[in-house]
Formats: C-alpha cells, sequence, structure tokens
C-alpha cells in the first residue's frame, strides 16, 4: 500500500510523498521494535542507552555523551538512566577527578538483558526489512545517509 493511500489523499508533491513516508514509516518501524521489547518492560530510549554503554566496553560515559549518541534524541537523560538505575541495569558515580562530573556503566544484568534483547531485536529488524533484499537495504541506507548530509552553501 503506498503512503497516499494511507494517508487518503492524492496531491502530494514528491517531496511532501518522501517527508510523510520517512514519518509513517519511521513509527511504523518504531512500533515493531516496541511490541519487542514490551514483555522486557524497557522503552527503545532505555535500550538505545544500555546498547550505547555496552558500546563503552567498560568505561564509563556521561550524561552528555549518552545524549549525544542516542539515536532518539531524550528530552530528558537523567530520567531515563534513573529508570535503568531502580531496574539495576547501570550504575551511576560521580567522577574522581571531577566531582560534577556524572559517570554511568553498565551492570552485569544490563548486559545479560541486552544479551537477551539482542535476539529479539534481531528478529523485529528482519520483520521490518523482510520486504527487501541485502542489495536494497544497503541502497536504502546509502540515500538515508545521502539524504542527511548537509549542504555547503
Amino acid at each position: 500500500m503506498t503512503i497516499e493511500e494511507h494517508i487518503k489523499t492524492t496531491s502530494l508533491k514528491p517531496s511532501q510523498r518522501l517527508s510523510i513516508n520517512l514519518a509513517y514509516t519511521a513509527q511504523w518501524s518504531n512500533d515493531i521494535l516496541l511490541m519487542a521489547l514490551k514483555p522486557y518492560d524497557i522503552s527503545l530510549q532505555q535500550f538505545n542507552v544500555l546498547r550505547i554503554l555496552r558500546g563503552q566496553k567498560g568505561k564509563p560515559a556521561n550524561l552528555s555523551t549518552l545524549n549525544d549518541r542516542m539515536v532518539t534524541k531524550a528530552s530528558n537523560t537523567t530520567r531515563l538512566v534513573d529508570k535503568l538505575l531502580k531496574k539495576e541495569l547501570v550504575n551511576r558515580s560521580t567522577c574522581p577527578s571531577n566531582r560534577r562530573k556524572i559517570e554511568i556503566t553498565i551492570t552485569e544484568a544490563g548486559l545479560s538483558l541486552l544479551n537477551e534483547l539482542d535476539k529479539v531485536v534481531t528478529q523485529a529488524e528482519n520483520k521490518i526489512t523482510t520486504q527487501l533484499d541485502n542489495n536494497e537495504i544497503e541502497q536504502l541506507n546509502n540515500l538515508l545517509n545521502k539524504l542527511r548530509t548537509e549542504t555547503k552553501n
């Protein structure tokens, strides 16, 4: 089904169609991922924070680092970290060399949960891309990267 059929319109310029299609498809994709994460009581943003921390390979990250690397920018990264703390998936401590800096690390429980979620999220990602072959996936990735490339005027 085309985007025009979904939103019940026929008079979209190509740039309008693309803009609406990107937003619609992003939400559709997020909905599939959310359904996969729902049984684990974890949001997409919390999952993203855990993956960022795992990527730190044991080195702590601060709130600014987490916010910069988030796929979906969170308005309140502190709140996200607080929720992960309550679930005992991350640790928070004060930086020994700069007491104003807060450092966040992933716990063993967080790593364990991520290992379990990796399988679930991979299945969801496969569901999202099932209609595309590997060449089409690469082509779409390249086009999306190109779309976000800023022009220099």
